[in-house]
């Protein structure tokens, strides 16, 4: 125990060479397996659910109860770590992981299936902060941006992976296969792993469990994922079940605030946002996130529900973003020590907005460039957002702070994501409805154009009721393209507010954010 405890004032050297190559590798590896396993599932609802013979609706807990999990865990990373060390729960996490991804492969029903994925998400949740501080651990002070970019490389591309390979794998093998690819990924993960980081463990403190704290967090959390998740499937808040999950996450949140705040331990360390670099920070990122992910579900639903694109085309017009990502991620890690972090962050948000301002031309006739262009432009974006905002946020913090503050800003990342998917998709509702009213006004018997159309149709076989079903159509699909472009001109002018948040900030030098992971 005594050398556990002297591990932060006596910091463990850089990895080098072939070590270090194999750490970065296995970390962003943990983490991509991670991040594409809370997407993959989305476009197998269909096949799972008629597989296990329950309605679509119930295939949907397979998500809703992944995200609930998960997100209740990522904030608790700090305090598990102090009690565990990184390096044991990061292995436990993995290899608890591997189990539960087996288990939801094997799964005979809904229900053993759902409790499945309530422990992956589970033991899901320490994975991406452990592997975010145990990166920065292995780096010289001076490379610790390059490490952050190599790390969010994995970030950006998994979200656009996880519906392509679930698509292709429930497409062509069955739904089963999209758990079990986690098997022998985890199983080499922890195994390099441990090989690498055994002798590399934090220092480790016996603390006492805040259990009404923890007992906050699980019931306020869990209200309001469920409510993000189920909200638009139950019209909102003309549910009395929406009502009252609403009730208690607000409710529960403001318990949790003012108990949490008055704990010499709690399971949450709410005073990271003290700091300005961290507050201001995870209000860039966490907005930045919900509208990009919110973007990332409007996009293949539109091209799928009204253009009649194939999920895969759907998928292809999406990819392309990690081109661009991919490539220029390293070069903003090199160049982040030499450049004022504000400055790559805010060029991210006006590549945004142009982003969305392309976007908000689109019309029911679009092209395949014409999608395509954006969409690469939105990958350039997306390397010079996660990384000089990480590194703002984890800029000036002690070592030992580190787990706790990647969990806590990963934590609201996601939950924005949640957000501004649900938001999102209910607005584009809406404003369709309100277009499809305002179109058909313009129909009937008294305007010749209307009536023009029918006869033309008539004039083709086609009945009366008919023409009237394919004018309706035409006119959804119309007004499903201009809502969906109304929000995409809102989302433009979201980040170009956003940039204010990034000037709050005050950067420390180049090798703050460095000092802080190198130490561990």
């Amino acid at each position: 125990m005594s050398s556990a405890t002297s591990a932060p004032h006596v910091p463990h050297p850089p990895l080098q060479g072939a070590k270090l190559a194999m750490g970065t590798l296995v970390l962003s590896l943990a983490t991509f397996m991670n991040v594409l396993d809370s997407s993959i599932a989305n476009v197998s609802i269909p096949a799972i659910s008629g597989n296990l013979g329950v309605s679509p609706q119930q295939g949907t807990w397979v998500i809703t109860s992944f995200a609930v999990a998960n997100a209740i865990s990522v904030p608790l990373t700090g305090w598990l770590t102090t009690q565990f060390g990184q390096v044991k729960l990061f292995m436990t996490s993995i290899l608890l992981f591997v189990i539960s991804s087996w288990l939801c492969g094997m799964a005979p029903n809904i229900e053993t299936l759902i409790a499945a994925r309530v422990l992956q998400g589970a033991v899901a949740g320490p994975m991406i902060p452990l592997s975010q501080a145990l990166l920065l651990g292995s780096y010289k002070p001076s490379k610790s941006s390059m490490a952050l970019a190599l790390w969010g490389m994995t970030t950006l591309v998994a979200p656009i992976m996880g519906p392509l390979l679930g698509g292709w794998i429930s497409d062509n093998y069955s739904w089963p296969w999209i758990f079990y690819i986690n098997v022998p990924v985890g199983l080499f993960t922890a195994y390099a792993t441990w090989a690498i980081y055994k002798t590399r463990e934090s220092q480790i403190k016996s603390l006492p469990i805040d259990k009404i704290g923890l007992f906050l967090l699980v019931i306020w959390v869990g209200s309001l994922q469920i409510m993000l998740d189920k909200g638009k499937e139950l019209d909102w808040f003309n549910s009395g079940e929406i009502i009252l999950l609403t009730v208690i996450a607000a409710v529960g949140l403001i318990y949790f605030i003012i108990w949490e705040r008055g704990q010499q331990h709690p399971v949450v360390d709410l005073t990271l946002f003290r700091g300005r670099n961290f507050s201001a920070g995870v209000l860039a990122i966490s907005i930045g996130y919900g509208l990009f992910f919110g973007s990332l579900v409007i996009m293949p639903l539109w091209l799928q529900t009204q253009l009649s694109y194939t999920a895969t085309e759907a998928g292809k017009i999406m990819a392309p973003v990690g081109i661009f990502a991919i490539i220029l991620s390293p070069v903003i890690g090199k160049i982040l020590p030499k450049v004022d972090a504000r400055r790559i962050a805010s060029i991210a948000f006006l590549l945004f907005a142009l982003v969305f301002f392309l976007r908000a031309r689109f019309t029911t006739d679009v092209d395949t460039m014409t999608l395509l262009i954006p969409t690469l432009i939105q990958g350039a974006a997306m390397s010079m957002f996660f990384i000089p905002l990480t590194s703002i946020i984890l800029s000036g913090l002690k070592p030992e702070k580190i787990p706790a503050a990647s969990g806590l800003s990963n934590f609201v990342r996601i939950m924005c994501g949640g957000m501004g998917a649900s938001i999102m998709t209910t607005l584009w509702d809406s404003r369709s409805t309100l277009h499809h009213a305002q179109i058909t006004e313009n129909t009937g018997s008294s305007f010749p154009v209307f009536v023009q159309s029918v006869q033309a149709l008539g004039q083709q076989g086609i009945p009366e009721s008919g023409a009237y079903a394919v004018i309706d159509r035409i006119i959804s699909i119309q007004a499903s393209t201009m809502a969906a472009t109304d929000l995409f001109y809102l989302a433009a002018f979201m980040f170009l507010g956003l940039i204010g948040f990034v000037w709050l900030t005050k950067p420390k030098k180049s090798s703050a954010p460095v000092d802080a992971g190198g130490a561990h």
